[in-house]
């Protein structure tokens, strides 16, 4: 078996599938997946144990602590020897060229998830934002090309940041429903603000990248792909067509499995 694993700021996410993939299986379709808190990465010792894993593709963004802790466990966790790899930035793989200056400063888990997303939406311009601890947003030409993108604080993440270094203003949960753009109560109107910015770089990404996919005429639609935990929070808010999709560096991960294997 195959298991990738995508190890993000606050959660580790794995998925297993078989090693030779069916010729035409979409990449991202998997036999088992799931995810733990960083505090109990322990426990998918046992989750794991007997399933025959014979390869391990990890993007790991959480620093070299958890990269020991994780190769400690796939050491022991077959009698047979593991292929461990880890996932980096290249200046191209899978059908992605990295248009950025330095190719390898490109965080792994943003290149595994243009990669998937092209592998998923093929030939389309995209904007790819991952709404997580920190928020993404990437842009992709139809052919690939990596074209560059911005990265900002996260929903949770600003309004923490408001709570912690402004006075009198509470702490809210990210998930707070926001009935109403001018909110009536101070927490209401924090968690609409950090959407509103959230929502704005995104609109403004797809408006932009629109504009420059016209001058390089473009066929298709500029697409929004939207993942990363905070996205269920942000996606009912944007007034563009957009496409939730779970999963997207695994979904990465698993295309350049599968792009090595033939």
């Amino acid at each position: 078996m195959l298991l990738l694993i995508d190890v993000g700021n606050t959660k580790v996410k794995w998925a297993l599938a078989p090693i030779a993939a069916a010729a035409g299986v979409a990449p991202g379709r998997w036999t088992s997946s799931g995810s733990v808190a960083h505090a109990d990465l322990a426990s998918l010792a046992e989750t794991w144990q007997g399933q025959e894993i014979s390869r391990v593709l990890l993007s790991n963004v959480a620093g070299n602590a958890m990269r020991n802790k994780l190769e400690e466990m796939l050491r022991h966790l077959n009698p047979a020897p593991i292929a461990v790899e880890w996932f980096a930035s290249h200046a191209q793989l899978a059908g992605v060229r990295n248009g950025y200056r330095n190719p390898a400063q490109l965080g792994c888990d943003r290149f595994a998830s243009l990669i998937g997303a092209h592998a998923l939406f093929p030939d389309q311009p995209l904007i790819v934002a991952t709404c997580g601890t920190a928020t993404t947003v990437d842009a992709l030409s139809a052919d690939g090309m990596f074209l560059g993108g911005m990265i900002l604080p996260g929903l949770g993440l600003m309004a923490s940041s408001l709570a912690r270094n402004t006075a009198q203003l509470p702490l809210v949960a990210q998930d707070i429903v926001v009935a109403q753009t001018f909110a009536d109560n101070t927490g209401g109107a924090i968690i609409s603000g950090c959407i509103a910015a959230q929502v704005g770089a995104i609109e403004r990404a797809v408006a932009t990248h629109k504009r420059q996919s016209a001058t390089a005429s473009a066929a298709a639609p500029v697409r929004c792909v939207l993942s990363g935990g905070a996205a269920v929070y942000v996606a009912p808010h944007l007034s563009i067509p957009h496409q939730l999709v779970d999963n997207l560096v695994l979904t990465g991960l698993h295309t350049v499995a599968m792009h090595h294997q033939t």
